[in-house]
């Protein structure tokens, strides 16, 4: 069996973790690192049926009658879309249009659920929170309330049936039966997220770990990058227009619903065409993986400006590393884009998203 190889990206912090669920994976073999990430001895890998802890993700609750309207109000898609079958990928901007957090949304118990890195959840909540007001909405960290693992790999989707009613059959799709939320993600294999309360989702480990190999939560995260699905991170907030990352090709930004922080310069990127710089999957022979925000070099750049940067990057089981990057659409097409800051760092190969850009 290949190991996962481990990247200690300082984009990932330690979020709070429910005790019980802690105590439970310690007992079952696993570290649990100070940057929240958990770490089996035997770890599997992201080619293999693999089952995952989820808790250095974070949980942001909304709740009250209000709920729906006031996140229609700061988020880049519509709400109104958001059924307790469905999720949906989403984002909040800053009046300028760019990013400020993404992250997946679904519905559980009558409340909304926003997941999105730990380190990333104190300032989304922070900003939610500013802007309540009147509205009969109560914003929480939910992250120690509710546990969440992760399955993915073939034979996911009937390990699952075998052990739980009518799983999710498509990307997107969210089910709840027996106290548990299970969503379906996009991915180049089956992938499952699990959530519900501690007691419910050990047993649910006990029955998956028999034949899924409990592997190394930083995993998880190149599973997102092979879907095409960006991440933003502290060093990137602020950083992106949501069509730079390809927000609007993965149904995270709708063009129809009304007004949001930052609409009118989404919007009118869109209608205009006037993109230059957008998201590619590359895959880089180095060692050790750059971090979110670090600069790519291309001598088809702009004079004096960078290729574009990281957007995520994370080691890759057969070697080097697969990375999401943000570049300009010249500096791909030239096909002369090198990791730093000249073209002695390596350079990078771009591989096929498992979704059509547009143009």
């Amino acid at each position: 069996m290949i190991n996962c190889p481990i990247f200690l990206s300082a984009e990932i912090k330690d979020s709070d973790m429910n005790a019980q669920w802690q105590a439970f994976l310690e007992s079952r073999s696993a570290i649990i690192g100070e940057d929240g990430l958990v770490r089996f001895e035997n770890s599997g890998t992201g080619q293999t049926l693999a089952l995952y802890d989820l808790s250095h993700l974070g949980l942001i609750r909304l709740s009250g009658e209000d709920a729906a309207d006031f996140l229609q109000g700061q988020v880049t898609n519509d709400i109104r879309e958001l059924t307790p079958d469905r999720c949906q990928f989403n984002g909040c901007c800053d009046p300028k249009g760019h990013l400020l957090a993404n992250f997946w949304a679904f519905r559980r118990d009558g409340d909304i659920f926003l997941q999105l890195p730990g380190n990333m959840l104190p300032s989304l909540l922070k900003r939610l929170s500013m802007f309540v007001l009147r509205a009969k909405v109560a914003v929480t960290d939910a992250s120690d309330d509710l546990v969440r693992i992760g399955v993915a790999g073939e034979g996911a989707e009937a390990l699952l049936g075998s052990l739980i009613p009518e799983p999710p059959a498509g990307p997107g799709g969210v089910t709840h039966t027996r106290g548990l939320t299970l969503v379906r993600l996009p991915g180049d294999r089956p992938r499952f997220e699990i959530i519900g309360e501690a007691p419910a989702v050990e047993k649910l480990w006990e029955q998956l770990s028999s034949r899924a190999a409990p592997t190394d939560s930083a995993c998880w995260a190149l599973l997102d990058i092979r879907a095409g699905i960006p991440t933003v991170y502290p060093a990137t907030a602020g950083a992106f227009i949501p069509q730079m990352i390809n927000m609007q090709l993965i149904g995270g930004v709708s063009f129809q619903k009304g007004c949001y922080c930052g609409q009118e310069i989404v919007a009118r990127t869109q209608h205009r065409g006037t993109l230059k710089r957008r998201m590619y999957l590359a895959h880089i022979a180095t060692d050790r993986p750059p971090a979110a925000g670090d600069e790519l070099f291309s001598p088809s750049a702009e004079h004096g400006k960078a290729a574009g940067v990281v957007v995520d990057a994370r080691p890759a089981p057969e070697g080097g590393c697969d990375a999401l990057v943000m570049v300009q659409i010249p500096c791909f097409e030239a096909d002369d884009i090198h990791l730093g800051d000249s073209e002695a760092g390596p350079k990078l190969e771009f591989r096929d998203l498992p979704y059509a850009l547009e143009g």
